[in-house]
């Protein structure tokens, strides 16, 4: 196949693509989650170091946009069902945490996961869960709001059975 068919091909197939001009979603979601880079030793100082230097390189304003807290900022869940962040590794709480990353520009993001607990995996270690939202999707649905979260990566670990129906997942 000569360049100039497979060029015109290219050109044709492009003006078939459309999208809307509104200045939303013109990349697809970016940003930066902690999980490869540090697991569980994660913390407030890390994390806003992490944002600070995502900044300053040039990064937010390549589209990278989110700051996700990945496992284990939880330590566990108060006697009214509300997530408990691990006051050591977030002294301000999470609230703080996400005015600090909005006053950067950055959107907030969080982890939580389908089932009753996270999944956590360490190289020597078994699964060893912290809370997760099945149950409590509305109080967590809520915490996040009051926290100013921006956005959810939410997995589907230890579901007790309750994945959903595949009709209900190709709905979505």
């Amino acid at each position: 196949m000569s360049s100039s068919v497979l060029l015109g091909g290219m050109l044709f197939l492009g003006r078939l693509a459309t999208a809307l001009n509104n200045s939303l979603a013109v990349t697809p979601q970016m940003g930066w989650n902690d999980w490869n880079a540090f697991g569980c030793g994660l913390s407030q100082s890390l994390i806003l170091s992490t944002a600070r230097v995502i900044k300053h390189t040039g990064l937010k304003d390549l589209g990278y946009h989110y700051i996700i807290l990945d496992d284990c900022w939880s330590s566990s869940r108060g006697s009214n069902g509300v997530l408990i962040p691990d006051a050591t590794k977030f002294p301000n709480g999470m609230s703080y945490l996400g005015e600090q990353l909005h006053a950067d520009g950055f959107g907030f993001g969080i982890y939580s996961d389908a089932g009753t607990k996270t999944l956590l995996i360490h190289l020597r270690e078994k699964c060893a869960g912290y809370p997760g939202s099945l149950g409590y999707e509305t109080i967590d649905a809520q915490t996040f709001a009051k926290w100013g979260v921006d956005y959810l990566k939410y997995d589907n670990c230890y579901n007790d059975g309750k994945a959903g129906s595949q009709a209900a997942s190709s709905a979505r």
